[in-house]
């Protein structure tokens, strides 16, 4: 592959994981919910039943972020990364391969769509817990196969194997099997397998090549040393004022992200847009991944990775207006370009910002399970206002139009939604405007006492 010349073999093998695992990020984020919700259409109490796939969701990310700096302390002894990455990326094949049965199951039958649907729960949790665990180690690794000067250039060209690969094929495949008029069930089975299966062939250079370079002894009562020092590593975070500012930077602004990229096909629909036309915009934006994640290693290369992330951010706060003013397909379309412009950028130059300024990288997987922290608890804030803000302006909806919820008809309600949604959307602005204040206004004041310093 003439895209990765230049590269050697443990950063191509760590670069291939992306590859590995995107396919879970596309397949299993954006359709079993999907899947999901027909199952959930058959128990006594759909509503509720819909309800606990957001629970579960959180509950998944809250306990990976928990988790993240003892797993991270757990991967910085001498051989153990590579076993902890193991271990949690099989939980993660597994409950991929344990999925594709679920759509075999008679659900339809009265009394089978709430064991079903459980089913289909736990093996979410279980993915979603493997996928995050694996990642947590996967990126502890970039300070082991590559240098510091190179850490922007491999960092970002993984994200972008990882849309060009595992988050396009897979999803292409769905697309053309659901196309050629196989039944959605069979279509569904052999996606879920398919990924479980494709995450597990291509892990195997990872698996074979990179090797943990830096760590700490295992030694008696080292485990509980480790952890009773976490509370230093926290406070060697709060010393690096730049490191702190940075977290907090990326705390908001990384929410506004994922906000964005989670929220935008709910939106659409809310606002009535055809499904399909969605899910095929969906597919650009994972097609044009790659190209601008190449754009942004050139760029990154010639200004820097700190000025790609500050654009990244300011394209994002104007996808936020943009999408305010969305009501047709063709505008949902230039809101999908406009994250595929930025999206794996944004994300994979913040993650090798982050390497560079680990001060001890013996100890890269307990400071990226901080890191892992601030990532996986922002998931929760911005969908959050979304929610809260859409729910106020429905109501002031309603009023306006003197109806209650009980009075207006089913029309009326998806009126009401679709004029409610777009200020939800907006709102997402004020995280941005946080993490934009922290990142441009005080991360260079702190940056520059750290090099006086």
């Amino acid at each position: 592959m003439k895209l990765l010349k230049g590269y050697s073999k443990q950063e191509t093998s760590w670069m291939m994981y992306d590859w590995a695992n995107s396919a879970h990020s596309v397949i299993v984020v954006t359709i079993l919910p999907i899947f999901y919700n027909t199952v959930a259409e058959y128990t006594g109490d759909a509503v509720s039943s819909m309800s606990t796939w957001g629970y579960a969701t959180s509950a998944a990310m809250a306990i990976v972020a928990l988790l993240a700096p003892v797993l991270g302390v757990f991967g910085d002894f001498e051989g153990w990364r590579k076993k902890l990455f193991t271990g949690f990326m099989l939980v993660g094949v597994v409950s991929c391969l344990g999925l594709a049965a679920a759509p075999a199951l008679p659900f339809t039958q009265p009394g089978v769509a709430e064991r079903v649907g459980l089913l289909i729960l736990s093996l979410y949790i279980l993915s979603t817990l493997g996928f995050a665990g694996a990642n947590l180690y996967y990126d502890s690794f970039l300070t082991d196969v590559t240098t510091e000067e190179r850490m922007d250039q491999v960092s970002t060209m993984g994200y972008g194997l990882g849309y060009i690969g595992g988050s396009t094929i897979p999803l292409l495949i769905f697309l053309i099997m659901n196309a050629v008029g196989v039944p959605m069930l069979t279509c569904l089975s052999f996606i879920f397998g398919f990924t479980g299966v494709w995450w597990l062939v291509f892990s195997f250079p990872m698996l074979k090549n990179v090797h943990q370079v830096s760590g700490v002894p295992r030694e008696k009562g080292a485990v509980g040393k480790a952890l009773r020092g976490l509370g230093g590593t926290l406070k060697e975070i709060a010393a690096h004022k730049d490191m702190l500012v940075y977290l907090l930077a990326y705390f908001f602004y990384i929410d506004g992200v994922n906000t964005i990229i989670h929220m935008s096909t709910t939106y659409g629909d809310m606002l009535g847009l055809d499904s399909t036309a969605m899910m095929l915009a969906l597919l650009m934006v994972q097609m044009l991944g790659l190209p601008f994640c190449l754009l942004y290693i050139r760029l990154s290369s010639r200004f820097g990775a700190r000025a790609m992330v500050g654009f990244g951010i300011c394209v994002y706060m104007f996808t936020c207006v943009f999408g305010f003013f969305m009501h047709s397909a063709w505008q949902f379309w230039v809101l999908a370009f406009l994250v595929a412009t930025s999206q794996g950028g944004i994300q994979a130059l913040s993650r090798s910002m982050f390497g560079k300024m680990i001060p001890d990288k013996k100890r890269s997987g307990e400071f990226f399970g901080f890191y892992d922290i601030f990532g996986k608890f922002s998931a929760i804030m911005g969908p959050s206002l979304v929610g809260v803000v859409s729910g106020v302006m429905a109501q002031r909806e309603l009023t306006a139009r003197g109806l209650t919820q009980a009075t207006a008809t089913a029309e009326q309600i998806a009126q009401v939604n679709a004029a409610a949604a777009p200020w939800g959307i907006l709102s997402i602005l004020l995280i941005f405007f946080v993490g934009a204040g922290l990142y441009f206004l005080v991360l260079p004041r702190c940056l520059k006492k750290e090099s006086v310093n």
